[in-house]
């Protein structure tokens, strides 16, 4: 039965990564399965657009200061004369912070409504000191019952709902485009142009912001040149960390690219590392991770966070140690890290990505209103 899901997201925008990649490509899969899927996302003007992930309204939101341009839908009253224009048969909601209102608006017009989980909310307020896991629980309580399900992608990412009781928690795996992010990715070229002859290429793959701890990238390149290592770095991204880190990375092998907006440059620089850096600690999924995997690069992630669930045993995850971990994936053969790498990443796909979202919307029981 085909189905008119309106989504809603904040934090998206065209420099942004891992959210607008699932959000295109689950939408994209939906308009293939017949289902009309629309899209709402903040920006600086309105638009209202057709496109490959189905149709996109962007409506004027106001930035949110600190994150290097993230804008975030506030204009209440419009959002709901829109919706009602709309007339939705099932509501996604990629946010839990100036959105989740519409849960309960859907659940008043007997509309079932999704809420998609890409953030750990108790990950981001330690941060805020040692009152954030109260904080964490009472909001993500609000969450759990203003929604008919909750979506998390890992097990690591849904624990934070089980352990406060919540029982409408589904768990599906986001995926990877396997034809697009492929070791025939591997570029000579772009090789020579960073590293020299039997020198190790490593990527940072992300944006630059605290919560992802991109210092760590550049502490793992000091760490292996210290330990003998002739290593290189490589930075793809930006953020509000940017010059700070330019400054750490001052003296040591570091390349500095700019955001990189062609997902073939991307897809070409993952496979042509010898080993990319995952240090975020509070990673739900780790989007950036399993495309490097697919690429047949390992990946050195943080053990803390979700990304040894993503990774398997195609990596490494480390504590704090990632030199450490990057010498550990140096001291398997290359052919064989490659390929468990590529073996890994052929496990998550976007067809069975977008399956496991539809069946949670074609099924979602509703949640009593307490």
């Amino acid at each position: 039965m085909t189905s008119r899901i309106v989504r809603l997201a904040n934090f998206v925008m065209p420099r942004s990564g891992g959210l607008r990649t699932a959000l295109h490509a689950l939408g994209a899969g939906y308009l293939a399965a017949g289902h009309e899927p629309i899209l709402i996302v903040p920006g600086a003007t309105y638009a209202d657009e057709m496109t490959a992930q189905g149709r996109v309204i962007t409506i004027p939101g106001p930035v949110v200061p600190g994150t290097g341009g993230y804008r975030v839908l506030l204009a209440r009253r419009r959002l709901v004369k829109l919706l009602e224009e709309l007339e939705p048969d099932r509501l996604e909601v990629s946010d839990r912070f100036t959105l989740r209102w519409t849960g309960r608006w859907a659940r008043e017009r007997g509309i079932p409504a999704v809420m998609v989980s890409h953030e750990s909310l108790a990950g981001l307020l330690t941060f805020a000191g040692p009152f954030g896991n109260p904080w964490a629980d009472l909001l993500n309580t609000r969450s759990f019952r203003s929604y008919d399900r909750i979506v998390c992608t890992t097990g690591w990412a849904a624990a934070e709902f089980r352990r406060i009781g919540a029982a409408n928690v589904a768990q599906v795996p986001l995926g990877v485009d396997l034809d697009l992010f492929n070791p025939s990715r591997y570029d000579d070229s772009l090789r020579a142009r960073y590293a020299k002859p039997g020198q190790v290429l490593l990527v940072h793959c992300g944006r630059l912001s605290s919560e992802k701890r991109p210092e760590r990238s550049v502490d793992a390149l000091v760490g292996l040149r210290k330990r003998g290592i002739d290593a290189v770095l490589v930075i793809a991204g930006d953020g509000p960390l940017r010059a700070r880190l330019q400054e750490q990375a001052r003296g040591h092998t570091v390349h500095f690219m700019e955001f990189v907006a062609d997902r073939t440059a991307v897809a070409s620089l993952l496979a042509t590392a010898d080993v990319v850096v995952a240090p975020g600690p509070i990673e739900t999924f780790g989007l950036a991770a399993l495309e490097a995997l697919a690429c047949g690069t390992p990946v050195v992630v943080d053990a803390a966070s979700a990304l040894p669930e993503v990774i398997g045993a195609a990596g490494v995850a480390v504590t704090n140690d990632f030199a450490g971990g990057v010498l550990q994936v140096l001291a398997r053969p290359v052919a064989a890290r490659r390929a468990d790498a590529r073996a890994r990443a052929e496990q998550f796909s976007w067809p069975a990505a977008v399956a496991g979202f539809l069946a949670v919307h074609h099924s979602s029981p509703t949640v009593a209103v307490r």
